[in-house]
């Protein structure tokens, strides 16, 4: 019996502890900063400048894009797929517009080229880059649920971040089209 008092006691202190060092959490933590987010998030959705688009994996998921090319153009230019490996170019801002990252300053594997798999980066790419042909040029609004979430990436790069994607999808690494 005196194990069982002892065990729910360090229990008890432990989850005391925790919670004192968690404090109110991150949500709260950046409570305006989140707000500010979605504000500007919804606004944009709102401003008939985007179009919305929906994970077909999940209804709930969404981010806007909205073209800078004639996609009349390049309709016929290939598209990836989920597991495709892409060449894209891009520049990153946050709603304030901080510039957080941009592949100009890569020269690997090419003159501004980021390389990567479609799957392997945040959720709002994928749903942005199974809608492009290879020479489309967009902005990429993606909110926190579909970015980084509630994680920090950097000083700069806080949680739950809207992310303004100025994307080109360059190439679909080597893929031959069947002649």
């Amino acid at each position: 019996m005196k194990k069982f008092f002892y065990t729910v006691i360090m229990a008890v202190v432990a989850i005391t502890m925790l919670e004192s060092c968690l404090g109110k959490g991150l949500f709260d933590e950046y409570k305006d900063w989140r707000e500010n987010n979605e504000e500007y998030f919804e606004k944009q959705a709102n401003s008939g400048q985007y179009t919305m688009l929906i994970a077909p994996w999940d209804p709930s998921a969404r981010t806007l894009i909205r073209w800078h090319n004639d996609t009349m153009l390049t309709k016929n230019n290939l598209k990836p797929l989920i597991t495709s490996t892409v060449d894209v170019k891009y520049q990153l801002k946050l709603y304030d517009g901080t510039v957080v990252d941009s592949s100009y300053d890569n020269v690997t594997p090419g003159d501004s080229i980021f390389r990567t798999v479609v799957n392997q980066v945040v959720e709002g790419w994928m749903m942005a880059l199974t809608r492009m042909h290879v020479g489309d040029s967009c902005t990429v609004i993606i909110p926190y649920q579909q970015g980084y979430g509630s994680a920090e990436m950097s000083e700069t790069l806080k949680p739950y971040s809207t992310l303004i994607f100025d994307m080109k999808l360059v190439d679909i690494y080597k893929y031959k089209a069947k002649e």
